[in-house]
C-alpha cells in the first residue's frame, strides 16, 4: 500500500533536543519504518521550517520524508501554525490530485495534521486515519491556564473524529477521553505504539553509576507536566538512592535553563542536592545505557498522553513507578509491571520507591513481567500488523504479501 503520514509539526528528521519535538516524531519515524520492513511505500509530509530544506529526504530507512511549504520557511511553536492549516492542505490536494504518487490511505498524526489531511482528503478522495497523539480536553483539565492550545481546539478534534474514517487510540483512557467528547466508539480502533526492541532491550552497555547508591531514572523533557519537582520533594524518603533525570537542553545549556535552575534549587532546599543529576539530552542510541543502569524507572507526569519513556524502561527490563494518567495505567500493570501512585503526591511517590528499592525479589519479578509485556503487547510488527489491517479496511487495499524466506 501507498501510505502518505502527516504530522505537521513533528518531522522524523528531528533530534529530541529541538523545540517542540514531543516525542511524536520518534513515533512517526519508527512507525515508518515498520511500514517500509512490512513492504508499504511511504512518504512523511511535515511542513518546512527551513529555507535550507531540500523538497523531499530519503530517510536512511527507506521512507521519503516531503517538506510542505505552509507558512513561513522558518522554526514556529507548534500552537502557532494553526493558520497555516489550509494551505497545507491544498499543497497535499495539490501533490495528490496532479502528481504521481497518489497514497491508498492517509494517516494524520495530531489534531492539526488531521485537519489539514482532511482538507486534502475532500479534494482527493484519499481515505484518511487519525491518531491524536493527545487531546485538547485532557490538556486543558491538567493544565488550565498553563495550556497553550489554540482555542476551538476541542471542537476541532470532536469533528475530526467524525469525519475521519477511522481514529486510531492508543490506550483505554484515550477511549474514554474521545467518548466523552462525542466521538462513536465504532469508529476507533486500539492500536498501542510499538517499540524499538533492538534499540531498548536489557542486554547491553550500562551507564556508569555508583555501585553502592541505588538509581532512581527519569527519561522527561524539563517541562511542567512531567511532575519533575514532586521527585526531587520525594527523595527526602529514600536517602540511601540518586535520582538522574535524563532530558531536556543538552548538558552544556542546562545552567541557563530556567527548569534545570528551579530544580538544583529545589534540591537544596529538601537537601538532597548532593543525589539529584541533571544529564540533560543524550542521543537517542544511547538511552539503552541510561535505563539498563537504574533499579526504578520513575514516571511521574501529571499530563501523559500515552508516555513512551515507560515502555522503553521495561523494554531494558527495569521495573516502573508511574503515576495514575492517561496511557501509563495502560503500560504499566500496577503490581505485575510496576507500582502506581496519584500525581502530584510526593509522600506516595516517595513511600512507593522506598518500598521497592527494599524489595529486590519485587523488583525482580516486576522486570521480568514488564518484558513479557512489551514482546507480547507492544512490538511494532503487531502495531503494523494492526494497523496494515485498518489501512486495508478503509482503503479497500489488499496488504502486502510478505516475502518467503
Amino acid at each position: 500500500m501507498r501510505i502518505a503520514m502527516i504530522s505537521e509539526h513533528a518531522s522524523p528528521l528531528a533530534v529530541p533536543a529541538e523545540p517542540d519535538t514531543d516525542g511524536q516524531h520518534t513515533h512517526v519515524a519508527e512507525l515508518a519504518t515498520a511500514l517500509v520492513d512490512a513492504g508499504h511505500d511511504v512518504r512523511v509530509y511535515t511542513r518546512r521550517d527551513s529555507t535550507a530544506m531540500p523538497d523531499a529526504v530519503p530517510s536512511g530507512d527507506g521512507y521519503l520524508v516531503c517538506h510542505v511549504p505552509a507558512g513561513p520557511a522558518e522554526r514556529l511553536p507548534r500552537d502557532e501554525l494553526l493558520p497555516y492549516l489550509g494551505e497545507f492542505g491544498r499543497w497535499l490536494a495539490g501533490q495528490w490530485r496532479d502528481g504521481d504518487w497518489l497514497p491508498d490511505v492517509a494517516h494524520a498524526h495530531f489534531w492539526m495534521s488531521g485537519l489539514a489531511t482532511l482538507h486534502a482528503a475532500r479534494r482527493t478522495r484519499v481515505p484518511v486515519v487519525q491518531t491524536y497523539h493527545g487531546l485538547g480536553t485532557a490538556a486543558r483539565r491538567r493544565l488550565g491556564p498553563r495550556d497553550t492550545s489554540p482555542p476551538g481546539r476541542i471542537g476541532y478534534e470532536r469533528a475530526i473524529g467524525r469525519a475521519v474514517d477511522r481514529v486510531v487510540v492508543q490506550s483505554q483512557d484515550e477511549v474514554a477521553e474521545l467518548i466523552r467528547l462525542g466521538v462513536p466508539r465504532s469508529r476507533m480502533t486500539l492500536v498501542p505504539t510499538g517499540v524499538d526492541q533492538e534499540l531498548f532491550r536489557p542486554d547491553g552497555p550500562v551507564a556508569p553509576r555508583k555501585p553502592d547508591r541505588p538509581r532512581i531514572l527519569t527519561v522527561a523533557p524539563l517541562v511542567a507536566t512531567q511532575g519533575l519537582p514532586d521527585v526531587v520533594r520525594a527523595m527526602p524518603a529514600v536517602p540511601e538512592a540518586e535520582w538522574v533525570l535524563v532530558g531536556g537542553p543538552p548538558a552544556d545549556q542546562l545552567p541557563t535553563d530556567g527548569t534545570a535552575r528551579r530544580l538544583r534549587a529545589l534540591a537544596t532546599a529538601c537537601g538532597v542536592a548532593d543525589r539529584v543529576r541533571l544529564v540533560g539530552a543524550v542521543p537517542r542510541a544511547e538511552l539503552g545505557r541510561w535505563y539498563r543502569s537504574a533499579d526504578i524507572l520513575v514516571a511521574a507526569g501529571w499530563h501523559e498522553p500515552f508516555g513512551l519513556t515507560p515502555l522503553e524502561g521495561m523494554a531494558c527490563g527495569v521495573p516502573v513507578i508511574g503515576t495514575t494518567v492517561g496511557g501509563i495505567t495502560d503500560s504499566v500493570v500496577d503490581g505485575l509491571t510496576g507500582d502506581l501512585v496519584p500525581p502530584r503526591d510526593p509522600r506516595a511517590l516517595g513511600t512507593a520507591i522506598r518500598r521497592l528499592l527494599r524489595d529486590n525479589v519485587r523488583r525482580f519479578s516486576y522486570a521480568t513481567a514488564a518484558l513479557d509485556r512489551i514482546r507480547s503487547r507492544y512490538s511494532w510488527k503487531r502495531a503494523v500488523e494492526q494497523l496494515g489491517a485498518v489501512y486495508a479496511m478503509v482503503g479497500g487495499v489488499s496488504q502486502p504479501t510478505p516475502a518467503v524466506a
